[in-house]
């Protein structure tokens, strides 16, 4: 079993990753998908859950239930040849908890700026994107409070996302093969080619 990371802040592209890793057969085990599912059920913003469920039970708290689903789906699978990805890791405790619990954990990051990132919430248009500027610096500013900053800077591979789709889609499917095929190999070369594209 191969399990790795995926980090960057709203808007970034994480969820192209995502698309890109499970055609290529790869679990997606998505964080905020978690704090969604725990906000519906206390009838709360996103947002405000995802600030109360760390103050209740810990920094630690949604990287857990994360490890209990991949090791519940493990454990179901006919297969030890298996990749799981966990989407929006957001804390230096979270990757403590995934290195604790997977051999050769590695992160991927994918960084873009916010002019661009805005832009994209904005035609995305999800329950917790917002089309207004100054929510979307709050917002930013919480995940930033929440650690991803510094995620990101311990990551393994960056990828960044400011040019064409096909060369993100093109950087995403390369570095999802090499976590695929590296099951016991861990590669800790930082992945920087495309540069900021205008």
């Amino acid at each position: 079993m191969k399990v790795f990371g995926v980090s960057g802040m709203p808007g970034s592209g994480k969820g192209v990753v995502s698309r890109t890793a499970q055609k290529m057969g790869v679990k997606i085990i998505r964080m905020g998908d978690v704090v969604r599912d725990e906000a519906e059920i206390r009838g709360q913003e996103i947002g405000e859950t995802a600030v109360s469920l760390r103050k209740e039970h810990g920094d630690y708290v949604v990287a857990e239930k994360c490890v209990e689903k991949i090791k519940k789906n493990y454990a179901e699978s006919a297969t030890d040849k298996i990749t799981f990805m966990i989407e929006g890791i957001r804390s230096p405790y979270e990757i403590e908890i995934f290195q604790n619990n997977f051999s050769n954990f590695t992160v991927v990051s994918v960084f873009s700026s916010p002019k661009t990132r805005f832009r994209r919430l904005k035609r995305r248009k999800r329950s917790d994107d917002s089309e207004e500027y100054l929510e979307f610096q709050r917002r930013d500013k919480r995940e930033l409070g929440f650690g991803i900053g510094e995620v990101i800077s311990m990551s393994d591979y960056l990828i960044v996302n400011e040019g064409p789709l096909w060369r993100f889609k093109n950087q995403s499917k390369r570095i999802v093969k090499q976590q695929i095929d590296s099951k016991n190999n861990k590669n800790n070369n930082r992945e920087n080619n495309y540069g900021i594209l205008s």
